[in-house]
């Protein structure tokens, strides 16, 4: 059994935000966390995501759209829902149950979707930061 720090970002469609929150995730903490993404309804992961991780020096291109229910039986450290207006997939294997409020960057009109992604990324670099800065 590991004991590294397990995280766990869900979102709808595992294919955007929660995608961008994995790789910034594993990029800042290395091997130190475990770091997975799931949604409710999986999709794809959004190329958007892809290019904007990979301009941020991040290699996302084995990332994988999945389903919660992949981890139904694991256990989290935390569990981080990034869904707006969206309901939110449940999670009941965590011991703390953050919700990041993000909208969905591919919702937004295409020729603003570059410029989106990019905001979200920010956002949830800063807010991964500043949560890592209290654990580490």
């Amino acid at each position: 059994m590991s004991n590294q720090l397990r995280i766990l970002f869900l979102c709808v469609h595992n294919s955007a935000r929660s995608q961008l929150a994995e790789g910034i995730l594993r990029a800042l903490t290395g091997d130190r966390v475990e770091v997975f993404s799931a949604g409710s309804e999986p999709s794809t992961v959004h190329p958007m995501a892809i290019q904007i991780l990979r301009e941020r020096g991040i290699d996302a291109s084995q990332q994988r759209s999945k389903s919660v229910a992949e981890f139904a039986n694991e256990k989290f450290d935390y569990v981080i829902t990034l869904c707006a207006e969206e309901v939110c997939p449940i999670f009941l294997g965590a011991a703390q149950k953050l919700h990041w409020a993000l909208a969905d960057p591919a919702a937004a009109p295409p020729e603003k979707q570059s410029n989106a992604f990019r905001k979200t990324a920010d956002e949830l670099e800063n807010r991964i930061r500043v949560l890592f800065e209290m654990s580490f």
